[in-house]
């Protein structure tokens, strides 16, 4: 699961990218209860969205020539540097070479075998986000790739994750972990792209925990979001909806069922 105590290849970091500032801080804001905070006159238009005083993510608006509206994912490393290099003699590439931010941190922005971006945020002052595995907080990220095996032995060449086989209904599911950490360490999965077929491009999804999936997806719709996946029951998983802001950048969103004993 995905928690604060934050060890290196797990998620660490979330931002978006957004053509619309001000409109991805109303439509958050009335989704999740989100404030956002800018980082001050030196961060570009940066800025922190934060829930009860905790920051959740950050955020800042982005021109056409940096791409389309997007959610990034970030991933612990104990060096940028090293890290970068690993993407590159794994057939990745490297999108923004490793810069320092501030004192806050290093990041960089990679992209893998299949051209999907994810960042690295090698910790400084800031260590990640405040909040994980909470309402209104990431708590898991799905990888959708047209090749399993081959994402899998990149994150493990770049990042060294690990893998492995868990059932699911109608056959098995890839989970991520880090490096040793095992199953209970599990932040996130593996998705074949043919299983989204509005999409033909490879990419990372985030989730958001919630508390009424459904009253959220009409949220998302009342506040001008797309519905991409309804709402929807996975055995002993929860009820899930994938999501569009609207800018279109994707989201999920989960109220997770219980945790068994």
């Amino acid at each position: 699961m995905l928690t604060t105590r934050f060890v290196n290849g797990a998620p660490n970091w979330i931002d978006v990218g957004t053509s619309d500032i001000e409109g991805a801080t109303t439509f958050y804001g009335g989704l999740f209860g989100w404030r956002f905070q800018s980082a001050g006159p030196d961060a570009g238009g940066y800025g922190f969205f934060q829930l009860d005083g905790k920051t959740v993510a950050g955020g800042m608006q982005t021109t056409p020539e940096q791409g389309p509206p997007s959610w990034t994912v970030y991933f612990q490393s104990a060096d940028a540097e090293a890290t970068a290099k690993a993407a590159e003699q794994a057939h990745g590439s490297v999108l923004m070479q490793p810069m320092d931010v501030m004192g806050e941190g290093h990041m960089a922005i990679l992209a893998d075998k299949a051209g999907v971006s994810f960042g690295i945020w090698q910790p400084g002052r800031t260590k990640g986000v405040d909040k994980a595995n909470e309402t209104g907080a990431l708590c898991w990220v799905e990888l959708y790739t047209p090749d399993i095996p081959a994402a899998a032995w990149f994150y493990h060449e770049t990042l060294g994750l690990e893998t492995s086989a868990v059932p699911f209904p109608g056959g098995t599911y890839t989970c991520l972990n880090p490096a040793g950490a095992g199953e209970d360490a599990m932040f996130g999965g593996v998705v074949d792209l043919a299983d989204d077929p509005a999409e033909d491009s490879a990419y990372w999804l985030p989730y958001f925990e919630v508390t009424d999936t459904d009253a959220t997806v009409a949220e998302a719709q009342r506040l001008g979001g797309q519905v991409r996946v309804p709402a929807t029951d996975v055995e002993g998983v929860g009820r899930i909806a994938r999501l569009t802001d609207p800018y279109g950048a994707r989201f999920a969103v989960i109220k997770s069922a219980p945790q068994q004993t």
